[in-house]
């Protein structure tokens, strides 16, 4: 592994994972945002509510 980082490989390798971590949770809060902004979105056009165009 040093070979392919260099010296600094014990500090580059855990930044590229922390990072890959990070992008994933990104990835997973946001998914889970739109499903439940969808749902009520459906929720809320199924109910028909008289309302501002």
């Amino acid at each position: 592994m040093s070979q392919l980082f260099g010296k600094y490989a014990a500090y580059v390798v855990p930044a590229y994972i922390l990072s890959a971590v990070c992008i994933l949770a990104a990835i997973v809060v946001v998914m889970r945002a739109y499903r439940a902004a969808k749902a009520r979105l459906a929720a809320l056009e199924s109910a028909k509510i008289d309302g501002p165009p």
